[in-house]
C-alpha cells in the first residue's frame, strides 16, 4: 500500500515511545496486528508486530536513525499488502514492493531518501482489455472475466477478487466492454454490487485461496543434468540448495530461473550481496527466454533486497514475492520462485527477535523459526483454484549455513519441509566440479511420482537407468575408501573398471558448463543419452574384460574419452549414436 493510498484510511496517531535500530515503540496507537503505520516526521514505513497494552511495537523497513521519541506514528489500519495487476513482470522492486525505477526516476538518483514511496504498479498506465465473459454470464470468486497482454510472453487474465464472493457463491455479469482503461477503472461490474478492475490488493502475509492441493505429478525440467537425471523436483514442489561461500548457490538459482520450464519466474534476492543482485538486474535483461526468444524479464518479476538494506525489508521480501507468485498461480500459470537466501531472512527474524527480547532458541534464531520457514513453504504446491484452474507454485531455497555447517538451525529446520535437498559441497567447487552438487548428500522424495512422466515423455527405462547410476556412484564411495589406503592399483580389475565408469559419470554427466551455449542447458533428451551411452561403455568394457582383455587397454581405448564431449555437442542424436557403435567396435576388436 502506497502512503499516497493509506491517507484515505489512516485511523487513529500515537507517539513514537523509544526507537531501537528497526524496532520502534509506540504509546497510544490504536492499531492492530500487522497493520501498516508510518512512523515519524519522515514517514517511513513499518509494520506493527507487537501490541502490550497502549504500547505497540512496529518494525521499520527503512533506516531509522535520526528518528526521535516524540515524533507522530501514523496508522492506516491496513495490512501489509502488495499492488496486483498487469506491470508486475518486467518489473524489479525493493522488499516491500517499491518499484526501483520509479523511485529513481522520482529521486534523480539510485541512492533513494527514506519516507519516498511508489505504488507497486503503474496506476495511469493504459492496458488493452479484451473480454472474455458477456453481459448475463455466471462468475463465481477468482473467475477470468477478461485478458490483458501484459507482456510479449504473457497474458495477464483479469479475475474476480476472491474475497468478493462466497465459496460456491455466483453472480451475474451486468456490464463489461472492451477497449483501453488504466488498472484502476472498473472493467466489469456484477449483480451483487462489486465493481471488478485490472488492480487488487493482498496481504501478503495470508495466503490466496484454492479450491484443492494436489499431488505434483509434473517435474520442473530445469536443463541441468544432476536434477533432472537424479534428483528432480515437481512442479509445485519445494527444494533447498543449502551450501557455502562460493560453492555456487547463486548459479545455481540463476541456471533455474533461465531454464526451468516455468511460466514466470520470481527471483527474490534475500539479503543478497550487493555484486550479486546487480549481476542479475544487469543481466536478466539482456537474456533471451530459450523457450521462444523473447527477453527473459517478460516473465519475471525481480525482488531485489540487498544486504545493506534494514533488515526489516528483507523479513517482508520473501512473503511479498511468494505473494505474487500466487497471483499468477490463481491465472493457471506454473510459477517457479527463488529465494536466495533463507538464511538471511532468518537473521533478519533473529535480529528482530533479539530487539524485541525475546526468548531465543537455538544459536539465538527465535523459536518460532521452524514455524515461519513451513508457513512460507507450505505456500508453495500444485493447486486446483477457485476458478477451476490448474497452476503450481515451486519454492526454491538457498540455504547459506555458516562454514557450509548443514547442522545449523536454519538448514535442519528447512530439511524437515522441503521433498528436494540439493547439497552443495565446497570441495567439489575447489576442484572446479560445477554444479558442485554432492551426489551422496543429495535426495529427492518426488523421483516415486514423476518417474511415470519421464517414462512416457522420455524412456520408459528411465528410472532403471537412473538407478544404475546411483549404483555405480554408491560403490565408487566406497572404493574410495579402499584407494586412499592402498592405492587404486591395488584394486581388482573389476574394481578398477568401475572407477573407470565413475569417471565418466562424474566428468561427462555430473558436471555441466553454465557458460557454454550449447551444455548450459540439457534437455531430458539428450540426459538419457549421456547416461545410455555412459552404460554402453560399462557394459561392452566388462564384457571385453571377462573376456580376457587386460583393465589397461580398455581404459586405454580412443572412443571413450569423447564421452566428455556430449555435452557440447548441438546435434547430439547423431553423435551419440555413432559414439555407441565407435565404443562396441574397439572394445570387441580386443578379444
Amino acid at each position: 500500500m502506497s502512503k499516497a493510498e493509506s491517507t484515505e484510511t489512516t485511523t487513529e496517531h500515537g507517539v513514537i515511545q523509544s526507537v531501537s535500530g528497526p524496532v520502534v515503540s509506540a504509546r497510544d496507537l490504536d492499531a492492530r496486528m500487522n497493520d501498516v503505520v508510518y512512523v515519524g516526521d519522515e514517514g517511513l514505513m513499518g509494520e506493527v508486530i507487537e501490541i502490550e497494552g497502549d504500547i505497540t511495537t512496529v518494525q521499520v523497513y527503512e533506516e531509522t536513525s535520526g528518528v526521535a521519541p516524540g515524533e507522530p506514528v501514523e496508522n492506516t489500519g491496513e495490512p501489509l499488502s502488495v499492488d496486483l495487476g498487469p506491470g508486475m513482470l518486467d518489473a524489479i522492486y525493493d522488499g516491500v514492493q517499491r518499484p526501483l525505477d520509479v523511485l529513481e526516476g522520482k529521486m534523480g538518483s539510485p541512492y533513494l531518501d527514506r519516507g519516498v514511496d511508489a505504488p507497486g504498479i503503474d496506476l495511469e498506465e493504459k492496458w488493452e482489455f479484451e473480454p472474455t465473459v458477456e453481459v448475463g454470464d455466471e462468475v463465481g470468486r477468482g473467475d477470468v472475466v477478461g485478458v490483458v497482454e501484459e507482456t510479449v510472453t504473457i497474458d495477464h487474465k483479469v479475475m474476480v477478487p476472491p474475497d468478493a464472493l462466497e465459496e460456491g457463491e455466483t453472480t451475474e455479469v451486468t456490464a463489461i466492454e472492451s477497449g483501453s482503461f488504466d488498472v484502476t477503472e472498473t472493467v466489469a461490474e456484477l449483480a451483487n454490487g462489486t465493481d471488478v478492475s485490472m488492480h487488487q490488493e493482498w496481504p501478503v502475509r495470508e495466503a490466496r485461496p484454492s479450491a484443492n492441493k494436489k499431488t505434483p505429478r509434473t517435474p520442473l525440467v530445469s536443463g541441468q543434468r544432476i536434477l533432472d537425471g537424479l534428483f528432480p523436483i515437481a512442479k509445485g514442489g519445494t527444494a533447498a540448495i543449502p551450501g557455502p561461500f562460493g560453492s555456487g548457490k547463486t548459479v545455481t538459482q540463476h541456471q533455474l530461473a533461465k531454464y526451468a520450464d516455468a511460466d514466470i519466474i520470481v527471483y527474490v534476492g534475500c539479503g543478497e550481496r550487493g555484486n550479486e543482485m546487480t549481476e542479475v538486474i544487469e543481466d536478466f535483461p539482456e537474456l533471451e527466454d530459450p523457450a521462444n526468444g523473447n527477453p527473459l524479464m517478460a516473465r519475471t518479476s525481480l525482488i531485489a533486497n540487498t544486504s545493506n538494506m534494514p533488515v526489516a525489508a528483507r523479513e517482508s521480501c520473501i512473503y511479498t514475492g511468494i505473494t505474487i507468485a500466487e497471483y499468477y498461480r490463481d491465472m493457471g500459470y506454473d510459477v517457479a520462485l527463488m529465494a536466495d537466501s533463507t538464511s538471511r531472512w532468518a537473521e533478519a527474524m533473529r535480529e528482530i527477535s533479539s530487539r524485541l527480547e525475546e526468548m531465543p532458541g537455538e544459536e539465538g534464531y527465535p523459536a518460532y523459526l521452524a514455524a515461519r520457514l513451513a508457513q512460507f513453504y507450505e505456500r508453495a504446491g500444485y493447486f486446483e483454484n477457485v476458478n477451476g484452474t490448474e497452476g503450481s507454485v515451486s519454492a526454491i531455497g538457498a540455504v547459506s549455513p555458516p562454514g557450509g555447517d548443514f547442522s545449523e538451525p536454519v538448514t535442519q529446520n528447512t530439511l524437515r519441509i522441503v521433498k528436494t535437498f540439493w547439497a552443495l559441497d565446497a570441495d567439489l567447487a575447489e576442484r572446479r566440479h560445477f554444479p558442485s552438487i554432492n551426489w551422496n548428500e543429495s535426495y529427492s522424495l518426488y523421483k516415486d511420482q514423476l518417474d511415470p512422466w519421464f517414462e512416457d515423455e522420455v524412456a520408459d527405462d528411465w528410472a532403471e537407468k537412473r538407478q544404475w547410476a546411483v549404483d555405480v556412484l554408491d560403490e565408487e564411495t566406497e572404493l574410495q575408501e579402499i584407494v586412499q589406503l592402498v592405492g587404486k592399483d591395488a584394486l581388482p580389475d573389476d574394481q578398477q573398471l568401475t572407477l573407470e565408469v565413475a569417471r565418466y559419470l562424474r566428468e561427462a554427466y555430473l558436471q555441466q558448463n553454465a557458460f557454454h551455449p550449447v551444455d548450459t542447458y540439457c534437455p531430458p533428451e539428450k540426459t538419457y543419452l549421456m547416461l545410455t551411452t555412459i552404460e554402453t561403455f560399462n557394459d561392452e568394457a566388462f564384457d571385453a574384460l571377462e573376456a580376457g582383455v587386460p583393465v589397461e587397454d580398455i581404459i586405454d581405448t580412443e572412443a571413450a574419452p569423447r564421452i566428455n564431449r556430449i555435452g557440447v555437442q548441438e546435434d547430439y542424436e547423431e553423435y551419440v549414436e555413432e559414439l555407441k557403435a565407435d565404443i562396441a567396435e574397439e572394445l570387441r576388436s580386443l578379444y
